[in-house]
Order: structure tokens, then C-alpha cells, then sequence
């Protein structure tokens, strides 16, 4: 739960700083919220989301 909110903000920072210095279009914000809201009810939606709690436990894994 902690992973999908912290994705969600942090793909919510990227298109506000889109929208605000790259002249991300209003348009493509919604395309973009779209085709999340889609992709997150097909049937890879599960692979998805296991690459990204894969992702994220090598991230935090790594010692600097």
C-alpha cells in the first residue's frame, strides 16, 4: 500500500513539474491519467505492479 501511494505521488510530482516547466498540455495530463486508470484494469496490471515492487526492493537494497 505504502509502495502504490509513494508511486503516486511521485508520477503526480513528474507531471506537475511537466505541466509547469515543459508545457505538458492539460490534454496530455488527462491522456496520461487515463491510460493509467485503463492499464490498471487489464490483465498485465498484476505483472506491473510485481516489476515495480521488484524495482523497488533492489532500489532499497542498495547501499551508497
Amino acid at each position: 500500500m505504502i509502495l502504490s501511494i509513494s508511486g503516486v505521488v511521485l508520477l503526480g510530482t513528474v507531471v506537475f513539474i511537466f505541466f509547469r516547466k515543459d508545457g505538458l498540455k492539460p490534454s496530455h495530463a488527462c491522456t496520461s491519467m487515463l491510460f493509467g486508470f485503463y492499464l490498471s484494469s487489464t490483465a498485465i496490471a498484476p505483472s506491473i505492479k510485481a516489476g515495480g515492487e521488484s524495482l523497488a526492493s533492489l532500489l532499497g537494497g542498495m547501499r551508497f
